[in-house]
């Protein structure tokens, strides 16, 4: 077991991203709003111990209230939006909202319009897009760890 841990140790540190310059911690708040799961496995490979995304302080929390990102997966339906704003407006500023895979932006999105509420921008504002069908763990990584930056600079005064 000694041998294991230590090697998976200098694995980590051999292809692990940088760690970020300054340090910083960040919550997320995954809400699922209608996806196939690709993007969900995705994000849990992204958490695992070959990225490690906690050793740079990002987590996931279980409510919106201990939240700095809206982590938004899936096409939004109808019946969805309702929740996703509700979750939005329990957030503490600064918040930020990230669309994660192609139907969270609106990319190729099938099934019926009536039951659609279109991509997440037509909703909430979004400040990180992650694009892909779905999305690889390291991408998911550097655009979490670039919403680092994001969450330290001033915000923008036109948020809805």
């Amino acid at each position: 077991m000694f041998v294991l841990l230590k090697r998976l140790q200098h694995l980590r540190r051999t292809v692990a991203l940088p760690a970020p310059a300054r340090p910083g911690s960040l919550a997320l708040r995954h809400v699922d709003c209608g996806s196939c799961n690709g993007c969900e496995h995705e994000l849990t490979n992204a958490a695992g111990p070959h990225y490690d995304l906690e050793r740079f302080g990002i987590s996931v929390v279980a409510s919106p209230r201990h939240a700095d990102v809206l982590l938004i997966t899936g096409t939004v339906t109808t019946r969805m939006a309702g929740p996703l704003r509700a979750a939005y407006a329990a957030m503490p500023e600064p918040r930020l909202v990230a669309a994660l895979g192609d139907c969270a932006l609106g990319i190729g999105v099938l099934g019926d319009p009536d039951q659609l509420a279109g991509p997440v921008e037509d909703l909430l504002p979004v400040d990180v897009r992650v694009a892909g069908c779905p999305p690889t763990p390291a991408a998911i990584a550097e655009a979490l760890l670039d919403a680092l930056d994001l969450v330290r600079t001033p915000r923008r005064e036109d948020r809805r």
